[in-house]
C-alpha cells in the first residue's frame, strides 16, 4: 500500500483504541485497499518467556474456513508413503532426489512433510530449511507415518504456529474476500488453540496484546477482555 492509501486507512479508525474481534475484522476488511486479495494475519504476545524450553509454543491449528490459499507442499517419503502422498495431492514428493533440488537451492514449496525413516536424510538439510521454517518436526504433524492424511489436512486449511524469540505468535486467518462470519470463525479457532497449548510455566496475563491487519493495512487492536463470541 503506497504511504497515501496507508494514511487515508488509518483515519477511519482510532489506533489507539481496542475493538472485539468482529469490529476489528470489519475494519480490517474495510481498509484493505490493495489490487490483490490481501491476507489477514493475527499477531499475538503472549506472557511466555520463549528464551526457556518449557515455555515455548509450537503446534498446528486447523482453520475451518481454511487459508484461501493454495499451498505447495514437499513430501520426503518412498514407497506407498510416497504414492500415499501423492495421491493426496502432494507438490513435490521424493527422497535423494528431492534432496538434492534443495541443495540446489531448488525450493518451491511452503511445507515440507516426511516420513520418520526419512528424518536422517533431512536431518542434512536443516543448515538450509530451518531458517526458512521449512524443517519438518513431530510436534507441528510434519513428521508422520500417515503422509497422505497430513498433506490432505494442510492442504485443506491446517496450519503452523511458532512464539518467536519476543514471545509472539503470527497466524494467517484467510483472505480479506472471504465472509466477516469465516473470518471469526478462524479467529475463534486459533484463539482457542493458544490457550489449549498455554505452558504451565507461564504466569501472569497470558494473552497480552492481540491485533489483525491486512498485508498491506495498519493493525487493529483487539480488547482482551471482548474476546467471547457476541451474543446477538
Amino acid at each position: 500500500m503506497s504511504g497515501k492509501k496507508y494514511a487515508q486507512s488509518e483515519k477511519k479508525f482510532d489506533r489507539d483504541a481496542v475493538y472485539s474481534p468482529v469490529e476489528a475484522l470489519a475494519l480490517v476488511k474495510q481498509m484493505a485497499t490493495a489490487k490483490f486479495d490481501e491476507t489477514v494475519d493475527m499477531a499475538v504476545r503472549l506472557g511466555v518467556d520463549p528464551r526457556k524450553a518449557d515455555q515455548m509454543i509450537r503446534g498446528t491449528v486447523a482453520l475451518p474456513s481454511g487459508t484461501g490459499k493454495d499451498v505447495r507442499i514437499a513430501v520426503f517419503a518412498a514407497g506407498e508413503a510416497a504414492n500415499e502422498a501423492r495421491e493426496a495431492g502432494a507438490d513435490i514428493v521424493g527422497a535423494d532426489d528431492l534432496a538434492a533440488q534443495i541443495e540446489a537451492g531448488k525450493m518451491d514449496f511452503d511445507l515440507a512433510i516426511a516420513t520418520p525413516d526419512m528424518m536422517p536424510l533431512v536431518g542434512r538439510l536443516g543448515r538450509v530449511l530451518g531458517p526458512r521454517g521449512l524443517m519438518p518436526n513431530p510436534k507441528t504433524g510434519t513428521v508422520t507415518t500417515d503422509v497422505g492424511r497430513a498433506v490432505t489436512e494442510f492442504k485443506g486449511g491446517r496450519v503452523e504456529y511458532r512464539t518467536d524469540r519476543y514471545g509472539n505468535v503470527h497466524v494467517p486467518l484467510g483472505k480479506v474476500s472471504f465472509e466477516p462470519t469465516a473470518l471469526e470463525a478462524n479467529f475463534r479457532a486459533v484463539i482457542d488453540e493458544l490457550q489449549r497449548a498455554k505452558p504451565a510455566a507461564s504466569k501472569g496475563r497470558y494473552l497480552r496484546k492481540l491485533t489483525v491487519s491486512s498485508t498491506m493495512g495498519p493493525g487493529v487492536n483487539l480488547d482482551l477482555n471482548r474476546l467471547k463470541p457476541e451474543i446477538v
